[in-house]
Parts: C-alpha cells; structure tokens; sequence
C-alpha cells in the first residue's frame, strides 16, 4: 500500500469515528494579521472534508493592526474583547459563544497545525480532554525558556499526581459541559490552558495527550519571564484548591525532618534547643491547616 492510498484509507477511517459529531474552534487572536488568515484557512482545510458541523470563532484581543479586519474577511464568526484583557479572557469568550459540545481551541500564531483537529476529536469521543502533546517538537522554543518548561511540567506533574507532558499546549479538544465548572477558576492571562489542565487532572477527568507537530510562530511571542513565576504560583494555587495535601504533606515532613536532625544534634550537645521545638510545632501547625484545607477542598467540590 503506498503513502498515498494509506492516507486517504487515514482520512476515511476518522470520518467514520466522527459520525455524528460537531465541532466549535475557537482561534483567539492579538496582533496576529501575518498568521490569521492562513490559520483560519488551514483549518476550513481540515474540517470541510470531515463533513460534520463545525464552526470557527475568532475572538479579536484588541489587536493594534488589522488582525480583526481580516478575521471578518475570511466569513468566520468574531467577537472581539475591545481592549486588550488576556489570552485567557479571548477564549472564555469563545468557549460562551460556542453552540457545540465539543470545543477545539488553536492559537492563530500557525504554531500548530489544524490538521490534528479531526483525529483529536474523534479520540474526545472517549476521553472529557485532549491535548496536543509538542514533546519533542519544541525545538522551535527558545532555549533559554527549555530549563523553565521542564521545571514547570514536573513540579505540575508530582503536584497533580500523573504525567502532565504538555501543561500548557495551546491545541486541545474538550468537552464543553466538563469545563463549564471551572470557567471561575480560569484566569484572564496565558495561564489559562494551565489552569485547565490541573483543573482536568486534580478532579479525575478522562485526559490523554497525543503528539504533535510544532511550528515556528508567526510574529512576537507575547510570553514575559516573569510569566514563569506566575504560573509556578498557579500550579500551587490550584493544588491546595483541588489536593491540598499533595502540598502541606511534603512541607510537614521537611520540616519535621530538620527538627529530627536538630533533635539528634541537641541529644549529642545535650541541650534540647527552641529551633528543634519550633520545627516540630511547624510541622504539626502545617498538617493541621493541610487537614482543614482538605475537608474544605471536598466540601467545595461535593456534587
């Protein structure tokens, strides 16, 4: 069998697994008119053939160039913020204005590529989120923002209790009544596709990663150094929210260990010191308000 017929046999195959099946894309926008219009065209590409009901949203952020005008060219539905308030809050509005359960959303900076939107949303069919994992397609990345990623995905990942690969892919599929829940919690800013992968992840939501390609970004990416700092708060704030204990646990016992070691250097002085009392006062002190944050977290999030 050739690439060729292996391909279309491909494309056959995901059309049937999404019979019956419909699609919102929403494709938040600022400062994008070197990429938009392809990006929309990209993904009529993708979608027309499948021959479902699908729809595309461009949600304007107050852009500064014509990225608004171009998006009303290509026939699309936009909407726009007006002012410029966040990645976070484009999208919050495009999710509102979608008339579909399933919701795709795909930056329109043409870093990933819409051909993924069929097989992933045939794969939501059994699953409440995909996500287009980059891996090792973040070559384009900088690399002084590498280290910070890798921190950032592993510090998530123990805190949420499973692999995250990708906590912050910006091309996933989801099903809109699983998100309505959270859209409180979701901020105005980049950190938004964070907060739904641990909102996703810390409630037991059905969630797999598929690998994708990722391409060079067209125009300036719009991501500041101190946005990491922002996001290591996030996880934090999200982890006490959902599992408070993954966090006052491991705090507790570093600092009951340092008492221990204290305690044993005080027996060999013989002389049992206020930090070794302190330290094991903290510790208790912090599993304590864990405990409470914990009976809070479930009471909050009882059905």
């Amino acid at each position: 069998m050739d690439t060729k017929t292996a391909g279309k046999t491909a494309a056959q195959k995901i059309a049937s697994e999404l019979d019956g099946m419909t699609l919102s894309i929403v494709i938040p926008a600022y400062n994008e008119e070197g990429a938009v219009r392809h990006t929309i065209e990209e993904v009529r590409a993708a979608m027309d053939p499948q021959g479902i009901p699908y729809e595309i949203i461009v949600v304007d952020d107050g852009s500064e160039d014509r990225t608004l005008e171009i998006a009303r060219e290509t026939g699309v539905i936009v909407d726009s913020n007006q002012v410029n308030t966040g990645y976070g809050a484009s999208l919050k509005r495009g999710i509102k204005k979608a008339q579909y359960e399933y919701v795709a959303i795909i930056d329109a900076d043409g870093t990933y590529p819409p051909h993924y939107l069929p097989s992933m949303l045939a794969m939501c069919r059994d699953q409440d989120m995909v996500v287009g994992d980059r891996g090792a397609a973040m070559k384009n990345v900088p690399w002084v923002r590498k280290p910070a990623k890798w921190v950032l995905n592993t510090f998530a990942s123990f805190l949420a209790e499973r692999k995250l690969n990708d906590l912050n892919s910006g091309l996933r599929v989801f099903r809109k009544s699983e998100l309505v829940p959270f859209i409180p919690l979701l901020p105005q800013k980049f950190s938004f596709t964070t907060t739904i992968t641990l909102c996703m992840s810390c409630n037991g939501k059905r969630m797999m990663y598929t690998p994708i390609e990722y391409g060079k970004r067209v125009g300036k990416s719009k991501i500041r150094p101190v946005d990491f700092l922002n996001f290591i708060i996030l996880v934090l704030r999200m982890t006490v929210l959902f599992n408070p204990l993954r966090v006052f646990i491991p705090l507790g016992l570093a600092l009951m260990g340092v008492g221990a070691l204290k305690f044993l250097y005080d027996i060999w002085m013989d002389n049992l010191s206020e930090t070794t009392i302190f330290a094991f006062l903290s510790a208790l002190i912090i599993w304590s308000l864990g405990l409470i944050a914990d009976m809070i977290s479930r009471l909050h999030l009882r059905p």
